[in-house]
């Protein structure tokens, strides 16, 4: 009887030995704090934490897919650098479908677009547009045109024409955060809009300028002047006709107010802005903008080119990505995942690679949707398990370091610089990390370096909570926190 019992503890302690560890942990005791917290109860919550073996530490709702908001990123991301590798340069063609005679291009410039995020952005990272418009002038010149008996034309076709996914809120679509991709972007397709507020609230507020230009777009500006810090705006474009539409205040007490946007037709503002930069310079060509699909005119392999700008090194735009969480840099991304797999880019197409990458890697998809590249979308859900196993395989990549050094580091530059912020930087530092907002959302997910090197992977979701964000962010650093003493 005695072995009897024995064999059975043994057995017992070998079957549930993996749940009984985490339960004595300190990290799976604060989870057990969360439980009895009315800000968690209240809400919906997914964590997992597990080890570089992949052992769990600790858990809560592990397998429930829950809204992600920016930590999708970290997948765009290391998809991006899995696909196309770090060294990887988005190009743009600049070329004619005519000849040159006596220093007159018969003919249309095209500026043929290759998704490169960074064309005209203001980004340090970036080539400055002053710099890139210089460069494309002196290859007209270079090939003795003088004069062009034609037009500039605007090629997005590197991506199917859809700026946006579709299964983003209207609410977003207008806002600087809600810039969607193109085949041909500029300016990280976001405009900036100059208006002069009135003298008094409630008078009118004026419109001044704007960059860039879209050609042949209207403006409805129904703003008015707020007091002072209560400026609240929005903007929306029709499906319909280029017309944008301001609603809401300015404030005042400033001369000018500058609301950023997203700009619905980025390929032809970067035609308009070269070809304005050309006539200044004396290079003349019809006023017209053309759009390339839209006019139906001849691809990139029956014309002749005449220069080639590459941006920045994949590597390099990716550490923007995921440092200060830029969406639109994500978005064009995951597009490009799809194009280089299927040779479309597309939304559709980029969810189909993913999946088959995931396959590749031996990655199971259960508990993983995904809507778009940046998180944005309320239609991306994945468990707390997917991201732990995700990062574990990400580990096994080329580029693990590149991408592990992308995550941002509390009290360091990005968007965690104040998570932690009472902490010795060399605990807090432990910590490389995606942050994730939405309304009622609030997520991290990523790796913990232990005092002995081990990378431990985890993932906090919390969604549909009541409480103001700032209030549950004081539970989700109390759990970071415990995974830098762990």
């Amino acid at each position: 009887m005695k072995q009897t019992a024995t064999f059975l503890t043994i057995f017992m302690c070998f079957l549930f030995g993996s749940s009984l560890s985490a339960q004595n942990n300190n990290i799976q005791k604060y989870i057990e704090s969360l439980k009895r917290d009315t800000l968690f109860t209240d809400a919906v919550v997914g964590i997992m934490v597990t080890d570089s073996k992949g052992k769990i530490i600790a858990s809560w709702n592990p397998d429930m897919p829950l809204l992600t908001a920016s930590t999708m990123k970290t997948i765009s991301t290391g998809m991006a650098l899995t696909v196309l590798g770090k060294d990887y340069r988005f190009s743009t063609r600049l070329a004619h479908d005519g000849y040159i005679k006596d220093g007159v291009l018969y003919g249309n410039l095209y500026i043929i677009g290759g998704a490169d995020p960074t064309l005209g952005s203001m980004d340090t990272l970036a080539t400055p547009v002053v710099t890139l418009f210089a460069k494309w002038k002196e290859a007209v010149v270079a090939n003795g045109i003088k004069r062009i008996n034609g037009n500039l034309v605007a090629d997005d076709r590197f991506f199917e024409p859809e700026i946006v996914p579709e299964s983003w809120a209207w609410n977003n679509i207008g806002p600087s955060y809600g810039g969607g991709t193109s085949g041909l972007s500029f300016n990280e397709n976001l405009q900036y809009f100059n208006f002069r507020p009135g003298l008094n609230k409630g008078d009118k507020v004026f419109f001044n300028k704007v960059y860039p230009e879209i050609p042949e777009m209207k403006y409805i500006v129904n703003l008015t002047t707020a007091d002072k810090d209560r400026g609240r705006s929005s903007y929306h474009v029709s499906d319909l006709a280029k017309v944008g539409r301001f609603s809401g205040s300015a404030a005042l007490g400033a001369d000018s107010v500058i609301i950023t946007v997203a700009n619905k037709y980025p390929h032809l503002s970067c035609a308009l802005e070269f070809r304005k930069y050309l006539e200044n310079l004396g290079i003349h060509s019809n006023a017209e903008i053309l759009d390339a699909r839209e006019n139906n005119l001849p691809t990139e392999e029956s014309m002749t080119i005449i220069d080639v700008t590459y941006s920045p090194s994949l590597a390099s735009i990716i550490n923007v990505t995921n440092r200060i969480s830029n969406n639109f840099y994500a978005e064009t991304l995951l597009k490009m995942v799809g194009k280089q797999m299927t040779g479309v880019g597309s939304y559709d197409s980029s969810r189909v690679a993913v999946q088959r990458l995931f396959r590749e890697m031996g990655l199971k998809t259960k508990g993983y949707t995904q809507a778009d590249g940046s998180g944005l979308s309320r239609q991306n859900y994945v468990s707390a398990r997917f991201f732990c196993n995700y990062f574990a395989k990400m580990k096994e990549n080329p580029n693990f370091d590149l991408f592990f050094n992308s995550l941002p580091q509390p009290g360091k530059p990005g968007t965690l610089r104040s998570v932690l912020s009472d902490e010795k930087p060399s605990d807090k530092e432990r910590i490389h990390a995606k942050s994730g907002s939405l309304a009622n959302v609030r997520c991290y997910a990523g790796y913990t370096v232990r005092k002995n090197g081990e990378l431990i992977h985890f993932a906090i979701l919390a969604n549909n909570f009541s409480a103001r964000t700032a209030q549950m962010q004081v539970g989700i650093e109390g759990f970071m926190r415990e995974l830098t003493k762990y």
